[in-house]
Parts: C-alpha cells; structure tokens; sequence
C-alpha cells in the first residue's frame, strides 16, 4: 500500500470519527443502523459489559463503537498503568480508571482532537483524576517506554494501515512482563478486491482487517510471546447488521488478541 493510500484512509477516518465525535450519537456513523456499533446499550451488552459497566461512566462515553470488550481479557489489577490505543470518547478508559484504582493510571490516545476533546470533557464530568487523553497517532504514540503494564483496544487497530507500526509502537512502550488485550475485527477469509479497495468499508472497520496468521507473524516477528487470538463466532450476526447485503460477515469476525512482552 502507498504512502498516499495510507494517507486517503487516515484522512478518511478521522473525518468519519470526528463527525461521530461532534453529532453526540452513538455508532460510527457508517448505516443508519450504524457499524461498530448501534445507538441503544443492547450492543454493549451483548458485547459482553454490563449493566453496570454502562451505568458507571459519564453519559456519552459509551458511542457504541467497539466490536467486544477488551476489559473481558485484561485482568486489570489495582496500581496497574494502561494504555488504550484509540480511545474514542473514553469509555473503556473509564471502566478500567475504576479497576487500577487512585493508584493507577489510564492513558487513553486518539488521533482525532474531537474525540480526545470529548473524552476530555467526560472525565471531568465524571471527577476522574487517574485518567490521561493524549492526541496522537497509534503508529507514534506519545507515551514513553517501558511504562506500561496493559494495552487495551476495541475495534481500532484494524483501521490502521501500517498495522505493523502500531504493534512495534505497543512493544516499545510496554514494560517487560507487559500484555495486550485487544478486541478487533481480523480477516478470516480472503476479501474480494471490491471489498479491499473500498474506502468506506475500511472507515467501517471491514476492509481493512488482516488475516490472523498475518497478525501472528507480525506479534512473532516484534517479539511479543504467549500470543493467543480467539474468533468470536457470534459477532457475525452484528457485523451482518452493520452494512446489510455486503456479506461481510463472510471475511471477518471479532476476535480477542493477547500477547506478551517477554
């Protein structure tokens, strides 16, 4: 892929998720019944949160754009410090901002500045001093090395095009010992080309997908051990509903990645 069509699908992207980010509505925006997502909390809930989970956060934080729930896998423990790659309007920031305590730290980055803005607005409204929202790009994160004990995601990584940047950028700044726990949309079968060239369906969190043995060799290649990536059969009943009569569900599903760094 060329550094322009790496550009087009930034450039698209972020305008997508910054009209999300300014319309106040949930979902990313891509169908009227929404991709990534739906406007009403019966997504997130089969998504695996809770009731709970969604009464706990700031209105607003929950935008229905995620494809599982990371939180499921991270084990997070109190004094731990994450990092969430993506965050949107925070809200997966915020749950875990409960889970590692005043003593812990949660790091949230987003390329588009109307989300961070967003998320910024939501922490202040929810008094949480434990959280940090940082404007940047996944493939040059502005966090330090070596700092961070967990990285969550949900649904944002497959909308990179220099995938391989981004796990490297997670190496750097993971402590050793340091894990990923990530909720995506991976490949499962290979796309027609009308599918891959489409820009729209990468905006929608479909195109844009890399097959889980590409995944794997890139996690392998950096160094990351323990790497473990689990299909989540049933997400092709939502992803069916996130653009009808694509057949995307055909070529991915929603998938957990984990890895560590040795």
């Amino acid at each position: 892929m060329t550094d322009k069509n790496n550009n087009e699908i930034r450039i698209a992207v972020m305008e997508n998720y910054r009209k999300v980010a300014v319309s106040n509505q949930s979902g990313c925006g891509c169908t009227s019944s929404s991709c990534c997502g739906r406007p009403d909390t019966s997504v997130s809930i089969a998504l695996g949160y809770s009731a709970n989970d969604l009464s706990a956060v700031p209105e607003g934080a929950d935008m229905g754009l995620g494809c599982g729930n990371p939180q499921a896998i991270a084990s997070l423990k109190a004094g731990e410090t994450v990092l969430d790659l993506g965050c949107g309007g925070g809200f997966d920031c915020f749950l875990a901002a409960r889970s590692v305590g005043d003593k812990g730290l949660v790091i949230g980055v987003d390329m588009t500045p109307e989300m961070i803005a967003k998320a910024r607005r939501n922490a202040e409204q929810g008094g949480y001093a434990n959280v940090d929202f940082r404007l940047g790009e996944l493939e040059h994160l502005p966090v330090a090395d070596g700092i961070v004990d967990i990285i969550i995601s949900n649904c944002v990584i497959n909308l990179s095009p220099e995938k391989e940047k981004v796990f490297r950028e997670a190496f750097r700044v993971l402590k050793p010992g340091g894990r990923l726990a990530i909720s995506d949309i991976v490949a499962t079968a290979p796309m027609p080309d009308a599918i891959k060239k489409d820009l729209a369906l990468h905006v929608c969190c479909i195109a844009g997908a890399s097959p889980v043995q590409n995944i794997e060799n890139i996690l392998t290649a950096i160094g990351f051990a323990q790497i473990k990536i689990v299909f989540t059969e049933e997400s092709r009943t939502f992803i069916r509903n996130w653009l009808p009569g694509s057949h995307a569900e055909d070529y991915v599903v929603s998938a957990t990645i984990e890895a560590v760094k040795p």
